[in-house]
């Protein structure tokens, strides 16, 4: 009886096996060559980030008090030089027949007023028939009008029996100032079209946005603050501009030899040492951070000029396995990078399918792919050169520190890891075949077809 031996496998044969084996990982290689050999997967991991390259927060700021932009009432009014003050002396400003002349202020605030105008001129005297300058700068009305009625004594012009002399406010100075906004709102249209696979309708602005206005306005005396300011021009600004209100005061004096932007050149009105002064009020600060302005620098004076700066635009810009495109930055909220994935529509957790298609297939087939979780951010540096950061979205997700906050100019890549490309390709692109008669049976048969790009 004959008892054959198993057969053994030829030279030749492990030779053939060992160039299919060879051939597949030529396959494997090539297919996932992108990720293998990825230039830009080499970047600084986000959990050891330096803190000089991560983004500001634009978060944790809380509006300042608006009782900071103003200044503090007074308890009572003061004359000044620019007050216009109505005075009546019977028998020398109008007769005793004729009732006195009464005024409606222009001025909602002020009550009418009986009298003459007389203005108040710069040294803060009035110049009053018979007895000529009377210095008023500084009293209040009643004060202003007892020293009227003690003046005309004095030189007895008048008695103090038959005396009648009224003072009151005609009109209260101002202070003239020029308000630049570049946060004004303007009008948008909104136009929507059908689509023409009748899957909907697609909306497109048109307008909106800011644009610059210019004001110059008279504020009464006692309300000639910053918050008066930009209450009669607009309000407080809006999300279009930076939150910084910038006041200049001064004028330009082209003798100095000042460059355009330069502090020489320029001299401030009334100043002493001749110094400009250019202020910045911002509108938010950090919760428990002191005011980074002083109380009287809010106080406007005539000349001045506020200006409220637009924000610019920023955005971020997206490629690689997500759709390539610019998108806006929010002005008031961080955005990580999860978020920015999904607000441009990327791939996320779902095997690299894109949901967007047509036919409604939005599961894959079997097990599925894995999803691409490597995110490449070319960021700016501060001196001008550039860094690469990676960010695994899937400890993104776990972590909130390696949640990378997105900076204006970032281009984010979104790729599969070597492992991630590697178990794509053998679910995509290797198909096995096996046939066999029977199990525990050398004879078995089978078949593998290896399909490679």
């Amino acid at each position: 009886m004959a008892i054959s031996a198993p057969p053994v496998d030829s030279p030749a044969r492990s030779r053939s096996r060992l160039a299919v084996l060879a051939c597949a990982c030529v396959g494997l290689l090539s297919a996932g060559c992108a990720a293998v050999t990825n230039p830009v997967a080499n970047g600084i991991p986000v959990r050891i980030l330096p803190e000089e390259l991560k983004a500001e927060s634009r978060e944790g700021f809380e509006r300042i008090p608006l009782t900071a932009l103003r200044q503090p009432p007074a308890e009572e009014y003061l004359l000044g030089p620019g007050d216009t003050l109505g005075v009546y002396v019977e028998g020398i400003l109008g007769e005793a027949e004729t009732a006195p002349p009464v005024n409606l202020p222009e001025q909602p605030e002020l009550p009418p007023s009986i009298g003459y105008p007389f203005p108040i001129r710069n040294d803060g005297t009035i110049s009053l028939p018979y007895v000529g300058s009377v210095n008023v700068n500084g009293l209040t009305v009643e004060q202003a009008e007892q020293k009227v009625i003690d003046t005309y004594l004095q030189q007895q012009i008048l008695r103090a029996e038959d005396q009648r002399i009224l003072v009151s406010l005609l009109r209260s100075r101002t202070v003239r100032v020029l308000v630049l906004r570049e946060d004004s709102p303007s009008g948008q249209v909104q136009l929507q079209n059908q689509s023409l696979l009748g899957l909907g309708t697609t909306t497109t602005t048109i307008g909106g946005g800011g644009r610059a206005t210019g004001d110059v306005i008279e504020l009464p005396a006692y309300q000639n603050d910053l918050l008066s300011a930009l209450a009669r021009t607009g309000g407080l600004p809006g999300l279009e501009s930076n939150q910084v209100v910038v006041i200049q005061r001064g004028y330009w004096d082209g003798t100095q030899g000042g460059e355009v932007g330069s502090a020489a050149g320029l001299r401030e009105v009334g100043s002493q040492d001749g110094e400009p002064r250019t202020i910045r009020i911002p509108l938010e600060t950090r919760p428990g951070a002191p005011l980074p302005f002083d109380p009287r620098d809010v106080i406007l004076q005539t000349g001045d000029i506020i200006s409220i700066e637009s924000r610019d635009p920023q955005f971020y810009y997206t490629g690689g396995l997500i759709p390539s495109g610019e998108y806006p930055l929010p002005n008031n909220y961080d955005l990580t990078v999860v978020e920015a994935v999904l607000k441009a529509r990327g791939p996320l957790l779902n095997g690299g399918i894109n949901s967007n298609n047509l036919n409604g297939a939005i599961v894959g087939a079997g097990i599925g792919n894995p999803s691409p979780n490597l995110v490449s951010v070319l960021r700016k540096t501060p001196n001008g050169g550039q860094v690469m950061i990676r960010v695994d979205l899937d400890e993104a997700l776990r972590d909130p520190r390696q949640n990378l906050i997105v900076q204006a100019d970032d281009v984010l890549i979104l790729q599969e890891t070597p492992d991630q490309s590697i178990a794509r390709y053998i679910s995509q692109v290797f198909s096995f075949n096996f046939v066999g008669r029977a199990p525990n049976h050398r004879d078995a048969t089978g078949t593998t077809t290896v399909n490679v790009p």
